[in-house]
């Protein structure tokens, strides 16, 4: 019977680590050591920052309406107060839309927010 010489699954395994560290500077690219660290750590910070993105597109919708409200006479937390109690549901990503792209219907929204708040 013959002698397996080098094995497969490890070279491969190696293989797959050293292409996710493609581009990575110095040693990180080419010696597996370090670049099973830096693979490892790569990898948690994309998983990590994959949650974050979420949180960091609501603070830029938050900011650009905020800003557009402000135009009205209206602070965000005013607008978000009026808009509750007028019973309008909208997400914030469609309000930063509107506010961006169609002034005219933001402008709307707006309106009925103040209608509810009474002022």
């Amino acid at each position: 019977m013959s002698r397996a010489i080098d094995g497969s699954k490890r070279k491969d395994h190696r293989k797959k680590i050293l292409k996710l560290a493609k581009g990575y500077w110095g040693r990180r690219h080419s010696n597996y050591k370090t670049a099973k660290d830096a693979v490892a750590k790569a990898l948690s910070y994309a998983y990590r920052d994959r949650k974050d993105r979420k949180g960091d597109f609501r603070r830029l919708w938050i900011i650009r309406i905020n800003a557009a409200c402000r135009a009205e006479g209206l602070s965000y937390s005013r607008l978000v107060d009026g808009l509750n109690k007028a019973g309008v549901t909208i997400n914030r990503k469609t309000l930063a839309a509107l506010a961006v792209e169609d002034s005219g219907a933001f402008k709307a929204v707006v309106a009925q927010a103040k209608t509810a708040l009474g002022a």
